[in-house]
C-alpha cells in the first residue's frame, strides 16, 4: 500500500479514487491533484512510480486534510457551541443543523425513536 498524508490508499484501485480515501479530499480535488502532478487518473497505484507518488505527495501536502482538517471542524464546531448561536445550539441537542424538517424524519441525527408516555 502507498502512503500519502499518513493514510495508506488501496494498491488495487485507480489513482483517483484512492485519494478519496485521505479526509478532506474528494472527487474534484483528487482530479486537480492528479492533473498538477501530471499523473494519468486511470493509473493504478501499484503501477505508480517513486516519482509520481513523490509529486503527489508534495501536492496533497499543500491542502489540509486528516487531523488538521478535523481539528479544525471540531473547533469550528465548539465555536459555534460556545457563543451560543443557533447553529451551536443545534448541535448540542444533536439535531439537524443545516434546517432539514423533524417533525418526521432526521433519525441520523435524532437516534432511535423512543415511545413517549400518554401521547394521543
Amino acid at each position: 500500500m502507498a502512503r500519502i498524508a499518513g493514510v495508506d490508499i488501496p494498491r488495487e484501485k485507480r489513482i483517483v479514487i484512492s485519494l478519496t480515501y485521505i479526509y478532506g479530499i474528494g472527487n474534484s480535488t483528487a482530479e486537480k491533484i492528479l492533473e498538477k502532478a501530471n499523473v494519468s487518473a486511470d493509473t493504478r497505484v501499484r503501477d505508480l512510480t517513486e516519482d509520481e507518488l513523490g509529486r503527489i505527495r508534495t501536492i496533497v501536502n499543500e491542502y489540509t486534510t486528516e487531523g488538521d482538517l478535523r481539528r479544525e471542524v471540531s473547533l469550528n464546531i465548539k465555536r459555534l457551541v460556545e457563543i451560543g448561536s443557533y447553529r451551536g445550539l443545534r448541535h448540542r441537542r444533536g439535531l439537524p443543523v443545516r434546517g432539514q424538517n423533524t417533525k418526521n424524519n432526521a433519525r441520523t441525527r435524532k437516534g432511535r425513536g423512543r415511545a413517549v408516555s400518554n401521547k394521543k
